[in-house]
C-alpha cells in the first residue's frame, strides 16, 4: 500500500513538472511570437541595414541612414509602433544571420527567396527586383553588341558583385567561365569597374540605373532577357512572427505602395544619389 502511494505521488509530481514546463514553453513561444509587443516594451525598433542605394544609404560622415527602405522602417517604428528607431549597420553576408540571432527586428531591402525562407520570413512585396549588368563601353574586352551571357562569359572576364546578395546567387547560376569578384559593398563593386579591376558589375536594376545615369558617357547596361532573378524586395522578419504582427507590417506596406509613397521615396532617393555624384 505504501509502495503504491509512493508511485502515485511520484506520478503526480511528474505530471506537475511536465505541466509547468509546458506552460513555460508555451509562454516563451507566445512571447517570441509577439514581435511588436516586445519592440514596444523595449521602446525601440531595430532595423538591420546593409547599404544598397537607392533603398538603403548611409552617410559615412554622420552615420545617418536614408533611402526608401530606411524611411519606411523609420516611419513604421515612429508612426505605427510609436517607438524610437535604431539602425544597425551590417552587410549582405550577415543580414539574415543577424535577424536570426535577434540583433535586430527587421532586415531592410531583402529579396524574398526560397533559400532565405528556410531561416526567416518576409513581409509582402515593397518593390520588384531583377538583376542587370553594367559595363564600360570603352572597354575593349567587352563585345560591341551583347545579346546573351555567352557573349562575355569567357575566361579572363571579371564580373563584380556584392557578396551574399541575391544578385551574387543569380550570376553564380548563369556564369560558368567568367571570374566572379565578390566584394563587401556597392562602393567597392563600382570602384572595381571604374578601376578596370572588373569588366562588369551585376546589381539590382534600380541600383545600376543610378550608375548609368550618373555616368552616361561610358556606362552601358545589359538587361538579360528573360529578366534575371525576377523577385520581390521586402522586409525580412523573424521566422516565428505571428500572423497578427505580420498583418500589421503588411497593412502598412500595402498602404504605402497604394498611396504612391514607395515610388516617391525611391524617386527621391535616386535624385539624392545622383546629386551627390555630380
Amino acid at each position: 500500500m505504501i509502495r503504491m502511494t509512493e508511485l502515485v505521488r511520484n506520478a503526480l509530481v511528474c505530471v506537475a513538472v511536465s505541466g509547468s514546463l509546458l506552460v513555460a514553453a508555451t509562454s516563451a513561444n507566445a512571447q517570441d511570437a509577439n514581435t511588436w509587443q516586445s519592440v514596444k516594451k523595449a521602446g525601440v525598433l531595430r532595423c538591420g541595414a546593409a547599404v544598397s542605394p537607392p533603398y538603403v544609404m548611409r552617410n559615412p560622415s554622420t552615420g545617418e541612414y536614408s533611402g526608401a527602405f530606411s524611411e519606411l522602417c523609420r516611419n513604421f517604428g515612429e508612426k505605427v509602433l510609436k517607438v524610437k528607431v535604431e539602425f544597425v549597420d551590417t552587410n549582405w553576408d550577415n543580414i539574415v544571420a543577424g535577424l536570426q540571432s535577434d540583433k535586430w527586428d527587421l532586415s531592410l531591402a531583402l529579396n524574398d527567396t526560397l533559400e532565405r525562407r528556410k531561416a526567416i520570413s518576409f513581409s509582402t512585396a515593397v518593390t520588384p527586383y531583377n538583376v542587370t549588368l553594367v559595363y564600360n563601353k570603352n572597354n575593349p574586352k567587352v563585345p560591341k553588341d551583347i545579346h546573351t551571357y555567352s557573349d562575355f562569359d569567357k575566361p579572363g572576364f571579371t564580373v563584380a558583385v556584392m557578396s551574399g546578395t541575391a544578385q551574387d546567387k543569380a550570376i553564380s547560376g548563369v556564369l560558368k567561365q567568367s571570374q566572379i569578384l565578390r566584394l563587401p559593398g556597392v562602393d567597392e563593386t563600382r570602384l572595381a569597374l571604374m578601376s578596370k579591376r572588373a569588366d562588369m558589375v551585376a546589381d539590382d536594376v534600380s541600383t545600376n540605373m543610378l550608375l548609368t545615369t550618373a555616368h552616361p558617357d561610358w556606362a552601358v547596361v545589359f538587361r538579360p532577357n528573360p529578366p534575371l532573378a525576377q523577385q520581390q524586395i521586402c522586409f525580412g522578419v523573424h521566422k516565428d512572427i505571428s500572423a497578427a504582427d505580420l498583418d500589421v507590417l503588411n497593412n502598412y506596406i500595402n498602404q504605402q505602395v497604394k498611396s504612391g509613397n514607395v515610388d516617391r521615396l525611391i524617386d527621391t532617393s535616386v535624385k539624392a544619389v545622383l546629386a551627390q555624384s555630380k
